[in-house]
């Protein structure tokens, strides 16, 4: 008998919560979880404020429960491809180490990125074409890198750091990594939730179709 969740790969792991629809209501709710659990600085929200133009956000989750908080958050966006081509999907994931959302979503194996991040530091390699080597986002006001890690080519999946947390940024498909390319600004919804944004469908990622 097991009190947690379980992973048939990983073992124990925070319970996922992923509302079945997005708005206005379901992110404050999200929001308000997510500080009333956690001590300070707490789990970040980020979502790419301002939107893209075109985009809208998707969805929202977090993983964890009443006994250790919440230890990951993921928001979901879609929005036109920037090379065109169809729509594309971007999920950023912040978690707390040995958590493993991140890493399910960008289809790697293991609970962190840390060793796929040290062999695209070590030895970057081609990647697949339609990936960009290397992301520069701003994520609360600071440059933050993410690299490049090796995901199936379905998706392009990159990993970082930011305030402590593993910092995860996955898109679908591959050729949507472009995005990130350009100026990208992350912003903590769990500080301000801007009123101006724009919801779209459910994304069909953040339940597990990764």
């Amino acid at each position: 008998m097991h009190t947690e969740s379980r992973c048939l790969r990983c073992g124990p792991v925070p319970p996922l919560h992923v509302p079945e629809h997005i708005g206005a209501e379901i992110v404050a709710s999200v929001v308000e979880r997510i500080t009333a659990t956690a001590g300070p600085p707490g789990t970040p929200l980020w979502c790419p404020w301002p939107l893209p133009p075109g985009w809208t956000l998707t969805g929202v989750a977090y993983a964890g429960d009443d006994r250790t908080g919440v230890r990951a958050t993921a928001v979901a966006c879609a929005g036109p491809a920037p090379l065109g081509g169809g729509p594309a999907d971007l999920v950023f994931v912040a978690e707390e180490p040995g958590v493993g959302l991140g890493t399910r979503l960008a289809g790697l194996s293991g609970p962190d990125p840390g060793p796929e991040l040290a062999d695209a530091l070590s030895d970057p390699g081609p990647g697949h074409p339609e990936h960009v080597g290397q992301a520069r986002i701003r994520v609360g006001g600071h440059p933050t890198p993410l690299w490049l890690v090796n995901s199936p080519t379905d998706r392009s999946a990159y990993a970082g750091e930011a305030r402590g947390m593993w910092l995860h940024a996955i898109a679908w498909p591959a050729s949507a990594g472009h995005l990130l390319a350009e100026e990208v600004v992350l912003h903590d919804l769990t500080e301000w939730t801007p009123p101006e944004l724009v919801y779209g469908a459910p994304s069909p990622y953040l339940p597990g179709r990764a």
